[in-house]
C-alpha cells in the first residue's frame, strides 16, 4: 500500500465521450461532474493540477452512422465534437484542454506508441479467419454483418448481438449471414492482427491492484478481481478498417489501431498538444498522481488494459486511482441513446438557462458512486425547491436583506461574542475538514452534503438568534449576529465552489469580494467591518410543476414513439366462414351532429344520416377527436345491424368503425370519396 505517498501534482483524465452523439446526464453524473469537482477543489487549494478531456472519434459506430447519413466519418465527428465541447464549456466543466483523437498530434502519438511496443516485441502476431465482403472488397466488422439469430429467429440480428432477444453473438453464430455493405453473402478469409498478451501481465497486475490498491472503490476493485480471477487473455490491438490510426507496420495496409487501444492514448496526446515541451513531467515523473474518472463500462480498460500498455512501453507512470461510477438511470429506465431515452446536456442548457448548478447539484446528490441510481424530474424539482432555494438561497438572502435593512448594505462590526456564537463558529470551522475528507476519498455526494451543512448551520443560527427581534432593543447584538452570518456566507462562497461554481461566483459578486482560496475556509474575518455589499438578489428560483411536467411529457412522448416503432401489427385472428362475414351489414353514414357525452370522458355521441333515417351511435374515441364539431359533414363506416345497446341512458344503434394504431390511438374509418349515405361496404 502507498496511501501515504506524497505527490507534487495531479493529472486528472476523464473518459473521452464517443463523438457519434451528444452528452447526456448519465455521462455527467458518472464522469464529468465528479472530475470537475475534484479539479476545482485541487485548484482552490493552490495545487498543481491538469484536467484533460477530449472526444473519442474512431471506431465502427461512427462509420455506420456516416454510411446511414451518406456523409463521411469526419463529418460525423466534426459535428458532435463541436457540440460536446460547447456544451461542456457552457456547463462549467473546466478542462485545461478538450481535444480529439482525429488530431495530427494524436495520430502521431498513438502510432509511435504502437511502434515502440512492436519494436520491443510486446505484441503477438496471429492469423484468424474473418468474414470478407468480396463485392465491397473489405473485411467486415461484426456490426457490418446481419443474419438470422439462432436463438429467437430474428432475421436482422447483428454479428455481435441480437437486439430482439439480447443474446451476445459472434458472426459465425448467424444463420444466412449477409454484408450490410453490399447485401451479398460474405466469405471467410484469413487476416493477420496484433495482440496485446494480457496473460503475460497478469502476475504484476494482480499484485498492483489486489494488494497495492485495496483502497480503490469496492465496485472497481471487485470488477478487476473478477477479471483477474477468470484469467486474462490476449486482446487484438488492430482491426480491418479504413477509419482510424493506420497500423504503422509494413504489410498492414487496410488495418487501423483498435479504438480501445487508440482512445486512452488520447489522454497523452492531448497533454502533449497543451504542453508540447512539458508533457513528460505529467506522464513520466513519479511525483505525479494520475487519476482516471470513468464509468463502470470502462473499468477493465483503465485498470487492466491501459496500465498493461503503459507498463509494456516502460516509461510511463500508472494510475493512482480510478474512481469509476456505476450507471445513472432515467425515470426508472436505463438511459439509451439509440432510443433517445436521455436528458441531453445541450437541450438542458437551452431549456433551463442559467440553471447549470441545479443540474450539477442534483447529479452529485444522486451520484451512482457504488451502485446504479435514478434521476427523476420530480426529485430534480424537489431538490431545487427544498434544498437550493429553501436552505442555501434562503440563508444567503436573509443575511443580505437584514444587513441592507439595518446597516445600509455594510458589514457591521461585531461586538462581544456569546457562548452560542462561539459554538456556531466552531461548528462551522469543522466543515472544512469534513468536506476535505470526503473529496480526498472521492465521495462527492457526501462532500456536497457536508458543504450544504454550512448553510444549514447558518439558517439555524439566524432562526435561534432572531436578529429581527434584537434590532428593536440591541443593535450591537444585531451587528454581531449579522457579522457572523455574513462571514458564514463568505465561507459558503469557498466551500460550494467545486460543486456549484456559478453560484459561488454570484455569491462573491453579492459580497463584492475577490477570489477566496480553500485555505481561507474557516476564517471568520473574510469580510472587514464597513465593507460595502451589493444589493441582495435571489440565488435560486423555485421550479414550478408545469416546468417538470413538460419534461416528463417529453419523455412520455419518446416512450410512445419507441413502442410504436418497435411494435408490429397485431396477429391476424382465426379464420371465419364467408357466410359469417356476410351477416354483418356495414354501411357509410354522414355525420349530422357530434358532441361529447356529459360526464363520460371517452364517449362521443354521433347522429348519422344512414340513407333511410337518422340514427344515434356512441363511440369511445373522444380522446382522439378533441373538437368533435369538426366531424360534422364527414362520412364514417358503421355496423348497421348490431343489436342496439343503452349506455349512459342513451340508446346506441350500431358501431362506428375505427382503426387502432400500434400505439393504441384510434382513427375513424372513412371512404376516400363521398358516397350516398347508406352505401353498403362490400
Amino acid at each position: 500500500m502507498h496511501m501515504s505517498k506524497k505527490f507534487k501534482r495531479t493529472l486528472i483524465t476523464s473518459a473521452l465521450p464517443y463523438a457519434n452523439g451528444p452528452v447526456h446526464i448519465g455521462h455527467l453524473a458518472g464522469v464529468y461532474v465528479p472530475a470537475d469537482i475534484y479539479a476545482r477543489y485541487l485548484r482552490l487549494k493552490g495545487e498543481e493540477v491538469l484536467f484533460i478531456g477530449g472526444s473519442d472519434e474512431h471506431g465502427i459506430p461512427i462509420t455506420i452512422k456516416a454510411r446511414k447519413e451518406g456523409v463521411t466519418p469526419q463529418d460525423i465527428v466534426d459535428r458532435y465534437h463541436g457540440l460536446i465541447k460547447k456544451s461542456f464549456a457552457e456547463f462549467g466543466i473546466t478542462f485545461d484542454i478538450y481535444s480529439r483523437t482525429t488530431s495530427d498530434i494524436h495520430r502521431e502519438t498513438a502510432s509511435d506508441f504502437f511502434r515502440t511496443l512492436y519494436d520491443k516485441g510486446e505484441f503477438r502476431e496471429q492469423e484468424s479467419e474473418q468474414y470478407y465482403d468480396e463485392e465491397a472488397g473489405q473485411f467486415l466488422a461484426d456490426r457490418y454483418i446481419t443474419g438470422t439469430c439462432p436463438h429467437c429467429g430474428n432475421e436482422n440480428a447483428y454479428g455481435d448481438q441480437c437486439e430482439q432477444c439480447g443474446t451476445s453473438l459472434s458472426p459465425n453464430d448467424l444463420i444466412n449471414p449477409k454484408s450490410t455493405l453490399s447485401g451479398s453473402a460474405p466469405v471467410m478469409r484469413t487476416t493477420k492482427h496484433w495482440y496485446l498478451p494480457l496473460d503475460k501481465h497478469e502476475a504484476w497486475l494482480r499484485e498492483w491492484i489486489l494488494e497495492d490498491h485495496k483502497e480503490w472503490k469496492t465496485n472497481v476493485y471487485g470488477q478487476c478481481k473478477s477479471w483477474l480471477d477468470l484469467g486474462l487473455q490476449p486482446r487484438a490491438v488492430s482491426r480491418d478498417l479504413d477509419w482510424g490510426v493506420p497500423v504503422p507496420v509494413e504489410g498492414a495496409e487496410g488495418k487501423v489501431l483498435y479504438v480501445w487501444f487508440d482512445a486512452p492514448i488520447g489522454y497523452i496526446s492531448n497533454t502533449k498538444e497543451l504542453l508540447p515541451n512539458d508533457w513528460e513531467r505529467w506522464w513520466k515523473e513519479e511525483e505525479t498522481k494520475l487519476v482516471h474518472f470513468i464509468g463502470k463500462d470502462n473499468i477493465v480498460f483503465h485498470c487492466i488494459v491501459f496500465p498493461a500498455m503503459l507498463k509494456a512501453e516502460g516509461s510511463y507512470i500508472l494510475p493512482e486511482n480510478v474512481p469509476a461510477n456505476e450507471f445513472l438511470n432515467l425515470e426508472g429506465d436505463k438511459i439509451s441513446t439509440s432510443r433517445n431515452w436521455a436528458v441531453w446536456l445541450h437541450e438542458y442548457l437551452e431549456e433551463f438557462p442559467g440553471k447549470q448548478d441545479v443540474l450539477r447539484y442534483v447529479l452529485t446528490a444522486n451520484a451512482p458512486e457504488t451502485k446504479d441510481n435514478d434521476f427523476t424530474w420530480k426529485d430534480f424539482q424537489a431538490r431545487n425547491n427544498n434544498e437550493l432555494v429553501a436552505v442555501l438561497g434562503n440563508f444567503v438572502n436573509r443575511a443580505l436583506v437584514l444587513t441592507q435593512k439595518y446597516f445600509d448594505n455594510k458589514v457591521p462590526a461585531p461586538g462581544e461574542l456569546t457562548q452560542y456564537d462561539r459554538d456556531t463558529i466552531a461548528e462551522a470551522k469543522l466543515i472544512k475538514q469534513a468536506v476535505e475528507q470526503q473529496l480526498e476519498n472521492y465521495h462527492f455526494r457526501e462532500a456536497q452534503k457536508e458543504a450544504m451543512n454550512l448553510a444549514r448551520i447558518g439558517n439555524k443560527y439566524l432562526a435561534d438568534t432572531e436578529p429581527w427581534k434584537t434590532a428593536k432593543t440591541d443593535m450591537e447584538r444585531t451587528a454581531t449576529i449579522l457579522n457572523i452570518a455574513l462571514q458564514i456566507t463568505a465561507n459558503l462562497a469557498i466551500v460550494i465552489e467545486p460543486f456549484l461554481p456559478f453560484t459561488a461566483e454570484k455569491l462573491l459578486s453579492f459580497l463584492r469580494s475577490g477570489h477566496l482560496s480553500w485555505n481561507q475556509l474557516g476564517d471568520f474575518n473574510l469580510l472587514p467591518a464597513g465593507h460595502l455589499l451589493e444589493k441582495p438578489h435571489l440565488l435560486f428560483e423555485k421550479i414550478e410543476d408545469e416546468v417538470v411536467e413538460k419534461q416528463i411529457q417529453k419523455l412520455h412522448d419518446t416512450k410512445i414513439a419507441n413502442e410504436a416503432s418497435e411494435q408490429k401489427a397485431k396477429p391476424i385472428k382465426g379464420t371465419v366462414q364467408f357466410d359469417a362475414f356476410e351477416k354483418l351489414d356495414i354501411r357509410v353514414g354522414t355525420v349530422l351532429e357530434c358532441e361529447k357525452v356529459p360526464k363520460a370522458d371517452k364517449l362521443l355521441r354521433f347522429l348519422l344520416d344512414d340513407g333511410l333515417q337518422k340514427r344515434t351511435i356512441l363511440s369511445g374515441i373522444a380522446a382522439y377527436y378533441p373538437n368533435p364539431q369538426e366531424l360534422v359533414g364527414r362520412q364514417v363506416c358503421f355496423v348497421a345491424n348490431l343489436e342496439p345497446r343503452k349506455m349512459r341512458g342513451i340508446l346506441s344503434e350500431g358501431m362506428i368503425l375505427s382503426a387502432e394504431d400500434v400505439d393504441g390511438s384510434l382513427a375513424l374509418v372513412t371512404p376516400t370519396k363521398t358516397v350516398n349515405p347508406g352505401s353498403p361496404v362490400v
